[in-house]
């Protein structure tokens, strides 16, 4: 199943969470390549800013719509990214948060039964826990805490992912599945907790940097223009290949290297503040994507440095529009 702007035939395509920070880029992508795009989102984290310069668009439509409920459209393929990704939106409803999670997956998965099409499932590196294993690969099995703060996220996507694989063999559905790590850039919510936009929103209003435990841990930041390209190449690979398939930059970077980073490219004056680490919060983060290189050709361009110009730049505009 090939793209319009490969020359093929457009099509409707339908993204949950489609006004949310990678939804919307998303969404962005699928109309530069000819597609109609039906964005879904009930806007509990997601925002009208991120789609607002989509609103008069003729091939781009927006439903509010919480899909805990059942989804009635006609649509030719699903990228299914709804659910609130940071630590302090999906703990701060947990319920909902496993609910969009698991319910959100049936009632997709339903849609595309009945339609017999293609669906793509936004999974996250978070199904691997706080990892034994380092970099992690596709076939490692995790390690999370089913009962602990972050499970509502970390449980509802395993879930979900067991949801589409039971989907497969079941109704031989045509499913994807994507783990995606720590991904940053424009749009992203300054209020979120991640530690990208939290660097920059400090670094921007002169607050304190607040650094979790002695800075340390390590994570691997992807740009989103690398990640949509590696999503759209995965909706693109044939039916035999459903994933999981890791998504996210492998260039592994320590929480105090990231916070310099951030001061240098903002000549900010903040002091670094250490608080403790909060529960289950993974020590190290980095994927291992042998896999997307080999069955999507894929392999993130964007260095750091380079990603963080454009988020800084982002935030700036953000803060001085307030």
């Amino acid at each position: 199943m090939s793209h319009a702007g490969a020359g093929y035939a457009p099509k409707r395509v339908l993204v949950t969470g489609g006004a949310g920070f990678i939804g919307s880029h998303l969404c962005d992508a699928l109309i530069e390549r000819g597609h109609e795009v039906l964005c879904v989102d009930n806007f509990y984290t997601g925002a009208r800013r991120n789609i607002s310069h989509l609103l008069g668009h003729p091939s781009f439509e927006l439903m509010r719509h919480d899909i805990t409920f059942p989804l009635y459209v006609e649509v030719d393929e699903i990228f299914n990214l709804a659910c609130p990704a940071s630590p302090i939106h999906y703990q701060n409803d947990p319920v909902q948060t496993i609910k969009t999670s698991v319910v959100g997956a049936i009632n997709v998965l339903g849609l595309a039964k009945r339609l017999r099409i293609r669906v793509l499932q936004a999974s996250t590196s978070e199904v691997y826990g706080d990892p034994q294993i380092h970099p992690q690969t596709e076939n490692y099995w995790g390690h999370v805490n089913p009962i602990g703060p972050r499970s509502c996220y970390d449980e509802g996507k395993r879930s979900a992912e067991t949801l589409f694989m039971d989907y497969h063999r079941q109704h031989r559905l045509d499913i994807k599945i994507l783990r995606i790590f720590n991904t940053y850039g424009p749009r992203m919510d300054a209020a979120d907790g991640r530690v990208v936009s939290n660097f920059i929103v400090q670094a921007l209003t002169g607050e304190p940097l607040t650094i979790y435990g002695d800075g340390s841990q390590t994570r691997s930041f992807c740009y989103y223009s690398d990640l949509v390209a590696g999503m759209l190449a995965m909706m693109d690979t044939p039916s035999d290949f459903t994933g999981p398939c890791n998504l996210g930059n492998p260039a592994e970077f320590t929480m105090s290297e990231l916070a310099h980073e951030v001061l240098e490219l903002t000549g900010s004056k903040s002091k670094l503040q250490h608080m403790p680490l909060p529960q289950d919060d993974p020590r190290q983060r980095q994927p291992d994507i042998s896999l997307a290189k080999d069955r999507l050709g894929w392999t993130p361009k964007v260095a750091l440095r380079e990603g963080l110009k454009e988020t800084v730049a982002y935030f700036d505009r953000l803060l001085s529009d307030r």
